[in-house]
């Protein structure tokens, strides 16, 4: 009942067209019970004779069956657009709610999963919404007013005989109730299983060059298909169930009409029962054990659909460790100036990644962070940005805490430069653009000549035209990295976070990649973090860490004149 009051909430604003389909359905309903009852009725009146008056009644009868069927047409109509209107705008809406939830999550969320399960609960257990309202919901109605439709006209017929004809109802309400319970956790496993199938499926395509370059195509494949079994696997049990559950309603169903029509029989043979009722009863019994059935053969798309309903709604009320305060407030364009007080921060609980760390940039500073790996420099990075915040201590901008920030505030001020470059499957204008798309290309090109990248873009055959293919893969590490700084420079961010943004490309283009830093220093707060200490020379200040604290900071020249880990890792990079 939880996971229907929440369903109906979300299709409220729907009802218009809700309320449309229903009255549809209602409405074919009692087309499909009036019919047999005139039909039973002009057998009677052809059973009893014919002569010129009941002749022309019959016609008229005849008549008022041709505008039913015909008005069926409509009632169907009715039934089924709506209802399959609302329910698709109704899972469009959805997918873009559980869409803007899993972006608005926080990075820890991504942490623990994986992009194809992300992408299988927005695509198919949002698509269970539609089996819900198009189909569930309308047969639902139409089912219960066709059997109390039914049940009222059949003991208006002959009480006793409708009595007899109830006799498997109780019987086939229990078995319905046992099935339910035990199908749907197998729908459950099934749609968790599901997710994971297409978990497997994005990882081996976006690692498939991985995947030929070492010959492992053979044990990819064997990750697919026990993927694939576990999901077989999950849909055979629910299947095996249904395979029992639906003969055996259909027995239940099958004895209720023996014995309806051996006590039918019965009764007529005892001239208890008229020919025009028995055939009225033989009409309305059919009507009768359908919804009955269909309600029970209901049950399986039902368990289904609330199986994926349910990993749905888990989305959209999981809660958001990442949000605006209460009373965060934006700050307009901001000087840059970011200071780190007495932070603490850990991805696991009781092993730090930073502790009590506080530090100052400047606004205009070029700031560096360099030390051994782990150390937590890119964590400090993402604490800037507040893809995390901090589990002791404050980080401020301007000398606000960023938590008093509102979030796109927040960003509109900051652009990152990662050292896994990622490019849109686009045009390299359009990539540019990505955090300013209504830029003038002239804008476009000055961003590309100042991150040094125009002159390789005008070298191929389109130019800011040219498709970059997905995640970039058509252009090179360098050019990626130049065309990531170009977007960063056109956003025209105060402060800007470069990432090992030279970690993984030769020295040419790394010089070129300096050179471009080099000429927007001073413009805006300028983070970077390197293991390459040859790129942080310039820096007006680096902070050099160790076991997630400041072991020292000062300006390069400074720093190689102490006696301290700046000079030891220099001399160890220098003699490599």
């Amino acid at each position: 009942m939880k996971i229907l009051w929440r369903l109906a909430k979300e299709a409220v604003r729907y009802k218009g067209w809700l309320l449309l389909s229903i009255f549809g359905t209602l409405s074919l309903t009692v087309v499909n019970l009036t019919a047999p009852r005139i039909m039973a009725s002009m057998t009677g009146l052809v059973a009893a004779g014919m002569n010129p008056e009941r002749f022309k009644t019959v016609m008229w009868m005849a008549a008022s069956l041709l505008g039913l069927f015909l008005l069926r047409i409509l009632f169907r109509f009715l039934s089924s657009y709506c209802s399959h209107r609302a329910a698709w705008r109704l899972v469009l809406e959805l997918r873009m709610k559980v869409y803007n939830a899993i972006q608005s999550f926080s990075m820890d969320y991504f942490h623990n999963r994986q992009t194809g399960e992300l992408l299988s609960r927005v695509m198919n257990d949002v698509a269970t919404f539609e089996l819900i309202y198009a189909h569930i919901t309308p047969d639902i109605i139409t089912n219960f007013v066709t059997l109390a439709g039914v049940t009222i006209i059949l003991f208006s017929i002959n009480p006793n005989l409708a009595l007899i004809t109830c006799i498997p109802v109780p019987f086939i309400l229990v078995s319905g109730w046992f099935f339910s319970k035990k199908v749907r956790p197998n729908f459950q496993k099934m749609q968790k299983s599901q997710g994971e199938l297409s978990a497997q499926l994005q990882d081996n395509f976006s690692g498939i060059q991985e995947i030929q370059a070492f010959g492992r195509q053979k044990s990819a494949s064997v990750k697919v298909l026990n993927k694939g079994e576990d999901f077989t696997r999950n849909m055979l049990r629910a299947l095996k169930l249904s395979a029992i559950f639906h003969p055996g309603v259909e027995f239940l169903t099958s004895l209720g009409a023996v014995i309806v029509v051996g006590f039918g029989g019965y009764l007529a043979y005892r001239n208890q029962l008229s020919v025009e009722d028995i055939v009225g009863f033989l009409l309305y019994l059919a009507l009768f054990y359908a919804p009955i059935t269909g309600l029970a053969q209901m049950m399986e798309s039902a368990q289904q659909a609330f199986a994926g309903a349910e990993r749905v709604i888990e989305i959209l009320d999981a809660p958001q460790s990442i949000k605006d305060s209460p009373g965060a407030r934006p700050t307009g364009k901001a000087d840059g100036r970011i200071t780190f007080d007495n932070v603490s921060f850990s991805y696991i609980e009781n092993t730090a990644v930073l502790d009590n760390v506080s530090l100052e940039i400047k606004p205009g500073q070029m700031a560096a962070f360099v030390g051994a790996t782990g150390v937590g420099k890119t964590t400090l990075s993402q604490l800037i940005s507040r893809f995390y915040d901090p589990v002791g201590g404050k980080v401020c901008l301007d000398g606000i805490d960023l938590r008093e920030i509102t979030l796109d505030s927040l960003r509109s001020n900051i652009s990152v430069v990662l050292q896994d470059t990622f490019l849109f499957n686009g045009t390299i204008e359009e990539n540019i653009a990505f955090a300013r798309p209504d830029a003038a290309f002239k804008e476009v090109e000055s961003s590309a000549r100042t991150a040094r990248i125009h002159d390789d873009i005008m070298a191929m055959p389109d130019g800011y035209n040219t498709q970059v293919g997905e995640r970039g893969v058509r252009l090179s590490g360098g050019q990626k990295q130049r065309i990531a700084i170009a977007r960063a420079v056109l956003c025209k961010a105060p402060v800007l976070i470069l990432d090992e943004a030279t970690a993984s490309v030769d020295v040419r283009t790394e010089a070129q990649i300096q050179q471009a830093i080099n000429e927007i220093a001073g413009t805006r707060t300028i983070v970077t973090i390197a293991h390459r200490l040859s790129t942080v020379r310039n820096a007006d200040i680096i902070f050099v860490f160790e076991k997630g604290r400041i072991a020292q900071q000062g300006s390069h020249a400074e720093l190689i004149e102490a006696d301290g880990l700046y000079r030891i890792l220099c001399r160890a990079q220098e003699n490599q």
